[in-house]
């Protein structure tokens, strides 16, 4: 006689939907390390997780356009989590992540004690909201870092350490897109610092654009190291979730330095 199918709950949803995030499509099999993780702290076999992250998959609109179908069977399922995620993405990130530090029997302040340090003499109400933004700051930044598969879409440098994932729109500017994937670049710190303050910008077109207050230095030997370079040139373009051209344009119109 078999068993009662033991149905998903929303938890192991979310993080499924937290892992599906931070891993390239390539990888959306049972023989991945992160998959077995995850399998095992939650009690599925990694071929079930597997499967749930082809799920979302398929209700994923950047697979949807490009014709990949991803596995329909329980669309039903992750479509609602998925949604969430669209309308609410800071409170379910950080509801995921805290999921997965209780999974692993630790703390999410012991694992994340890195990125929250100088929180300490943080209480209540101030200390919950620093911490929710700087751990979301963090699953944002790997998010992007595995969407532009760890390298600089500039300058083509491949070491995580000296990458940023850098905001179209900023942080400040619009709440429900702070964590959206489409909203990030990830771009080495001179180049991250060049966006953020509108001496380069990206078109429509993913053109890089130079600032005329950045071309008048044409003659300095750093703009030949490292802005020359740039003039009627692209950005790499990411595995997945591409800049959003709405985005690009408000950068253009309201931070890049005309």
């Amino acid at each position: 006689m078999k068993g009662t199918l033991k149905l998903w709950t929303r938890d192991e949803l979310i993080l499924s939907l937290n892992l599906y995030l931070k891993l390239p499509f390539g990888k959306l099999h049972s023989r991945t390390p992160e998959i077995l993780h995850l399998a095992k702290i939650i009690g599925r076999t990694p071929g079930s997780v597997a499967m749930r992250l082809n799920n979302f998959a398929s209700v994923d609109p950047y697979h949807q356009q490009r014709g990949v179908k991803g596995l329909k069977g329980g669309q039903k399922q992750v479509q609602p989590i998925w949604n969430e995620f669209i309308e609410n993405n800071e409170q379910l990130l950080f509801d995921s992540e805290s999921l997965l530090a209780a999974k692993e029997k630790v703390s999410i302040e012991i694992k994340f004690a890195a990125i929250l340090k100088g929180t300490e003499h943080l209480q209540g109400d101030d200390k919950k909201s620093e911490v929710k933004t700087r751990v979301n700051q963090d699953v944002f930044r790997r998010i992007v870092l595995v969407n532009y598969n760890s390298k600089c879409a500039i300058s083509g440098i491949d070491i995580p350490d000296l990458l940023v994932a850098s905001h179209i729109v900023p942080w400040s500017k619009d709440v429900k897109e702070r964590l959206n994937p489409e909203n990030g670049i990830c771009l080495s710190p001179l180049y991250d610092r060049a966006y953020d303050k509108g001496y380069i910008g990206i078109s429509e077109k993913y053109e890089i654009l130079l600032s005329p207050q950045i071309i008048k230095k044409k003659t300095e030997s750093y703009f030949q190291h490292n802005f020359n370079s740039l003039l009627r040139s692209k950005i790499t373009m990411p595995s997945k979730y591409h800049p959003n051209k709405q985005f690009l344009q408000f950068h253009l119109d309201t931070i890049f330095k005309k």
